[in-house]
């Protein structure tokens, strides 16, 4: 098959090159000056991917962002007949307009009357001062990035004004966001492949680590690691994402879709939707999936499921600066040697921020520093932290960082606590709760 990267900074790296040695073609298009590096050498490039239209006419576009007007334009792109995987209009609005998509959310009988939404801060700061509490500010816009979240830690919300103010004094005083009141509970994704007409399962069940530091210490990145497994999951995608299925259909939404959320006692608590591939959780995934060719092959032709393998997937993101911030704010030089030891597992290395040099050897690249995921399979999590862990120390690049404590709070608690809420299937020998 033929297929067509379109992205900003080729966030899609790892799936690209699965794809080229699963014999495919690939041509990807990179849009950002500074991302031009990022799999040089590696896949072939395109300046102009609206020029190669014509030569994926019977392939797929792979678009990888929720950018202003790139859902609209993928919509455009199927009434022209085109093969699009990726996102849709209605996907981009549901990532991006966070109020809209608490909408829709209630109107399928999740909570409300928890999350309120404001044109501007000045708005928000009146809201605070009237009803004192702990709250987490989101940014509503194409825009928004993972920093730009703040999840106060005082019950008076003394941090979050200040927080507020200090972004109005930086001239984002206009910006509409939402504000949630804060849940404690786990926080737990439901992701699954919708093909146009339905959501093909298994469904896929994952816990992110978003913190830079461990402990969940320091800014909140995109992802700093992730368990996901895609057994035990279809009582969760029932009471989630699965009621949403005709609303995707009526979009001619194609592409992957997570609802992230958080849980306790009390029920479940949306938290926000991503409507395209999630990097670097599609890198997570890749162990526990069939071939990336086939797997997107079943979503052009509809097939209602996808193969996967038992057990869990662990997921490290190995960073090097300025992560996590850019180069557009912080100069750090790229090009550093990604060494790969002897005790690696080629199939457990995804490529991210990388390319060849002139010669030939693999070096950083990109915006981000989002250099490369490593990942390890194992029948419990604590088998599968294991052996990612190993991948990661068997990686030499100069000045890396990496959490080596993925999936620790679910060992020592948390997986035993959603096994007392009932929120995941019965086990083969457990009659249903």
């Amino acid at each position: 098959m033929r297929f067509l990267g379109v992205g900003e900074t080729c966030d899609l790296g790892a799936l690209y090159v699965a794809l080229k040695a699963e014999g495919h073609e690939v041509r990807v298009s990179i849009s950002h000056p500074l991302a031009q590096g990022t799999l040089a050498g590696l896949v072939d490039r395109t300046e102009d991917w609206r020029a190669e239209l014509e030569w994926v006419r019977e392939g797929v576009i792979l678009f990888e962002a929720v950018s202003e007007g790139l859902g609209a334009l993928q919509d455009e792109l199927r009434a022209q007949g085109f093969t699009v995987i990726g996102g849709s209009a209605f996907g981009d609005r549901l990532e991006n307009d966070r109020a809209y998509a608490q909408e829709v959310l209630a109107g399928i009988g999740f909570p409300s009357g928890h999350v309120w939404r404001f044109d501007g801060i000045a708005a928000a700061l009146d809201f605070v001062g009237e009803r004192p509490g702990r709250y987490v500010v989101k940014f509503s816009d194409a825009d928004h990035a993972s920093g730009d979240t703040f999840v106060g830690g005082l019950d008076d919300g003394r941090d979050l004004v200040a927080y507020l103010r200090g972004r109005a004094a930086m001239g984002e005083a206009d910006r509409g966001l939402i504000l949630m009141a804060h849940i404690n509970g786990i926080e737990m994704g439901v992701g699954a492949y919708f093909n146009g007409e339905r959501f093909m399962t298994p469904a896929c069940l994952d816990w992110e680590h978003k913190r830079f530091f461990p402990g969940d210490l320091g800014e909140l990145t995109g992802e700093m690691g992730t368990v996901v497994t895609y057994e035990r999951g279809q009582r969760f995608f029932g009471r989630t994402l699965q009621p949403l299925e005709d609303q995707f259909r009526a979009a001619g939404h194609v592409g992957w879709v997570n609802l992230n959320t958080i849980v306790n006692e009390a029920g479940v608590w949306p938290l926000e939707f991503s409507c395209r591939f999630g990097y670097p959780g599609y890198t997570i995934l890749k162990p526990l999936q069939g071939r990336w060719g086939e797997l997107l092959n079943g979503m052009v032709e509809r097939r209602p499921s996808i193969e996967t393998r038992p057990g869990f997937c662990v997921g490290v993101v190995l960073t090097t600066p300025p992560f996590p911030y850019s180069r557009e704010d912080i100069d750090e030089p790229v090009g550093l040697p990604v060494m790969l030891g002897p005790a690696v597992d080629p199939a457990h290395v995804h490529y991210g921020e990388v390319g060849l040099d002139a010669t030939g050897q693999l070096v950083t690249s990109g915006l981000y520093g989002w250099t490369l995921v490593v990942s390890g399979l194992g029948a419990s999590i604590e088998a599968a932290r294991r052996r990612a862990n190993a991948q990661a120390g068997a990686i030499t690049i100069a000045n890396v960082r990496y959490r080596r404590d993925i999936g620790e709070r679910l060992i020592q608690g948390d997986w035993d606590r959603l096994e007392r809420l009932g929120l995941l299937d019965p086990l083969p020998n457990q009659s249903p709760g």
